[in-house]
C-alpha cells in the first residue's frame, strides 16, 4: 500500500507564486502594443489607463467584500507600494513612445539583479550562487540586445539618440520602481495587493491633466485604453500577490519573461522586427529564467527508512 505524501505549505504557496507572477508577465507583455496601439500622447495614455484601472480594481474589490482590508488596512507599506508604483507606471509607458518594445522590455530584465540586491541589503535575503548566476546571464543577455541597438529602433527614437538615451532612462526608472515593489510586497507580505494598485493609478490623474489633454482622444483610442486599464489592473494584483510568495530575486527573474515575449508580441502586431541581437539576447534571459526556477527535488524516504 502506498501512502501520499502531501503538498507542503510551503511548495504549495510557491506553485501559486509562480503561476500568479507568470499571469502577470503575460499581461505586462501587452503593454506596448495598447501604448503604441493609439496616437495619443503618454499622458493621455496614462489618464484613461488609470481612469480604468482604478474603476475595474475597485469594483473587483468591492465584490469580493474587501474594501476595508484593501483600503483601512493599507498600512504605509501599502501607500508606498501605490507611490512606487505610481512612479513606475509614468516612467513605463513613456518609455514606449521614445523607443521600441524591445529596447523598454529588455531594460527590465535588469530588475531580477536589482531586487535581489535590494532584498538582501533590506531584508537579509540570502542570495544564493543559482540566482546570482541566473542573474548575470539575464544581464548578458541584456547587454548582448543593447549591443546590438545602440540607437532606439522605434519610428520616435530611430536616428535621435538623446529620445532614445530618455527612453532608455525612463525604461531604467520602471525598472527599479518594479524591482523596489517586489521587495516591498515580500518584505510586508501582509500589505493588500489590489488597494495599492487602485491608489497608484489614481495618484497619476491630477498630474495628467495638468500635462496632457485626454478628453480631446476619440472614443475609439478610449475603448483601447480601457482594455488597457483592466489587463493592467490585473497585472498589478496578480504580480504584487505572487511577490508574497516567492523570493524576490526569483519573482523579478520570471517577470523578465516579458523580456523575450513582449518582443514578439510586437513583431506580429506592430511588425517591429527584433534584430539579431535582440534574438541572441532574450535566448540568454530564457535560460536564466530556467536556471532560477529549477528547485532541486526533495528525497523521498528509503523503504529502509520508513
Amino acid at each position: 500500500m502506498t501512502d501520499t505524501i502531501p503538498a507542503h505549505p510551503d511548495l504549495k504557496a510557491g506553485r501559486l507564486g509562480l503561476t500568479l507572477v507568470l499571469v502577470s508577465v503575460v499581461a505586462f507583455s501587452t503593454a506596448g502594443l495598447f501604448t503604441k496601439g493609439v496616437a495619443a500622447a503618454p499622458w493621455d495614455i496614462i489618464f484613461w489607463r488609470g481612469v480604468f484601472a482604478a474603476g475595474f480594481t475597485v469594483v473587483w474589490i468591492a465584490a469580493r467584500g474587501r474594501s476595508a482590508e484593501n483600503f483601512q488596512g493599507m498600512g504605509w507599506s501599502g501607500l508606498a507600494a501605490a507611490v512606487v508604483g505610481a512612479l513606475g507606471t509614468a516612467a513605463f509607458i513613456t518609455a514606449f513612445k521614445l523607443t521600441s518594445v524591445a529596447h523598454v522590455a529588455l531594460i527590465y530584465a535588469l530588475s531580477p539583479l536589482l531586487a535581489a540586491l535590494s532584498a538582501w541589503a533590506w531584508i537579509g535575503e540570502r542570495l544564493t550562487r543559482r540566482l546570482l548566476v541566473a542573474c548575470l546571464l539575464a544581464l548578458a543577455g541584456a547587454a548582448v540586445m543593447v549591443g546590438g541597438s545602440l540607437v532606439g529602433t522605434s519610428p520616435v527614437g530611430a536616428g535621435l539618440p538623446g529620445l532614445a538615451l530618455g527612453g532608455d532612462a525612463l525604461a531604467l526608472c520602471m525598472a527599479l520602481a518594479m524591482a523596489l515593489l517586489m521587495v516591498i510586497y515580500r518584505r510586508y507580505p501582509k500589505t493588500p495587493a489590489a488597494g495599492p494598485a487602485a491608489l497608484s493609478s489614481l495618484l497619476l490623474l491630477p498630474p495628467a491633466l495638468m500635462l496632457g489633454a485626454p478628453f480631446a482622444l476619440n472614443l475609439g483610442d478610449i475603448a483601447i485604453l480601457s482594455a488597457f486599464g483592466l489587463v493592467f489592473a490585473l497585472a498589478s494584483v496578480t504580480l504584487a500577490e505572487g511577490a508574497k510568495r516567492l523570493p524576490s530575486g526569483q519573482t523579478a527573474m520570471l517577470s523578465t519573461l516579458e523580456t523575450p515575449l513582449a518582443p514578439l508580441l510586437a513583431f506580429f502586431v506592430l511588425a517591429e522586427i527584433p534584430t539579431r541581437a535582440s534574438l541572441i539576447g532574450g535566448t540568454l534571459i530564457l535560460i536564466a529564467i530556467l536556471i532560477s526556477t529549477k528547485h532541486k527535488r526533495r528525497q523521498r524516504p528509503s523503504p529502509a527508512s520508513a
